[in-house]
């Protein structure tokens, strides 16, 4: 319960610094954002490079036990 309530008060204290009548740091957010967003993207391009090679070994993995005839 605590955390929820600690959670909801960071929240609105984010809120609060990005509007304009707050601390007005929409601006530097969103320049934090542009910066950040190439980063993300490709931390999000390795990850799903990975799990595309895990589901080619997994397929792999699938065909070759079926051909054996221990699949169902």
């Amino acid at each position: 319960m605590k955390a929820l309530i600690l959670s909801i008060a960071v929240i609105i204290v984010a809120v609060l610094a990005i509007i304009p009548a707050g601390l007005s740091w929409g601006g530097d957010v969103l320049a934090f954002l542009r910066g950040a967003l190439p980063v993300i993207a490709i931390i999000i391009g390795i990850v799903l490079f990975f799990v595309g090679i895990s589901d080619i070994r997994e397929r792999a993995e699938l065909k070759k036990e079926k051909k054996d005839g221990k699949g169902n």
